[in-house]
């Protein structure tokens, strides 16, 4: 008898173990960065009409509001930008594509949390690079609220973490000074960077459902018992609209090969290098140069 049961319960954990390693499951998020701010910055700029102002505003939207898809199993996933057929005319410049390639688009991002590595593709100036790293230790603080996302009962988790330099995302306008400057203060802003601010660190809260029990979450966010559905930096939040778990066609987990190995220290400080670079040169143009090359491409 005993021995008949011995055999029931290591087929059935056998059966189990075998769908674990078969286990998948998609999830579908939407990025959204508040541009509320560079938006009040241009109304009060006098130099700016109307129109350019539409202009740059609609593709500030393009590059602000995304939409990802998380394939996931126990312990790999891969995150890329929802393919989104263009408009004709709507190509996008080398300053459109830099600017979408810091906005968290472009490229397969693939974590393992197993190893704690993570592999991303990334096309910067028209070259390619393979960023290849270790996922960032968050501390997570498990707080004690809770709330329902798309049918999951979720559980809020906090942590800090220093600003990535080359996450445009992560800029803020620079505050107003009370004081007036003074006209050689604003001959010298000649460059749209000079008005930005970059905080040293970001307070991250995200909202994870043990109900799905992976230690996944978009883009380089891990670490949570449970599958992360949303992330809120203050200023980006990125939402899970659904989740299909099981899906009949299972997605190919396995990370990007394509471009330069470069760590991510590396691939920053060359993209930091090209930024003080079109820093100086539209300071050589003066004006509105600067506005007109990261924003319109």
């Amino acid at each position: 008898m005993y021995k008949i049961i011995f055999v029931l319960v290591f087929a059935i954990a056998s059966s189990l173990g075998i769908h674990a390693q078969e286990f998948q499951g998609m999830a579908v998020y939407e990025s959204k960065t508040s541009t509320s701010d560079f938006k009040t910055r241009m109304q009060g700029n006098k130099d700016m009409n109307p129109d350019m102002q539409k202009m740059i505003e609609e593709r500030m939207k393009k590059m602000f509001e995304k939409t990802f898809i998380l394939n996931f199993d126990k312990s790999a996933s891969i995150y890329k930008e929802e393919e989104k057929l263009e408009t004709p005319g709507s190509g996008q410049g080398n300053g459109m594509r830099m600017m979408s390639s810091m906005m968290g688009g472009g490229g397969t991002f693939y974590k393992n949390v197993k190893d704690k590595s993570y592999t991303v593709d990334k096309d910067f100036m028209g070259k390619e690079f393979l960023v290849k790293d270790s996922l960032p230790n968050l501390k997570w603080k498990m707080e004690a609220e809770t709330r329902v996302i798309g049918g999951y009962n979720c559980f809020k988790a906090t942590a800090i973490r220093p600003a990535s330099k080359t996450d445009f995302r992560n800029f803020r306008p620079k505050k107003e000074d009370a004081k007036v400057a003074k006209p050689a203060d604003k001959e010298k802003k000649t460059s749209f960077m000079d008005d930005l601010d970059m905080p040293k660190e970001i307070t991250i809260t995200a909202w994870y459902t043990p109900e799905i029990p992976v230690n996944q979450g978009p883009e380089n966010y891990w670490g949570l018992p449970g599958l992360i559905l949303e992330v809120n930096d203050g200023k980006t939040v990125i939402l899970c609209s659904k989740v299909v778990l099981n899906p009949k066609e299972k997605a190919a987990i396995k990370p990007p090969t394509n471009g330069k190995v470069i760590s991510q220290k590396e691939f920053d400080e060359t993209v930091i290098k090209k930024m003080e670079e079109f820093r100086e040169m539209n300071h050589g143009r003066g004006g509105n140069g600067g506005m007109r090359m990261r924003i319109g491409g």
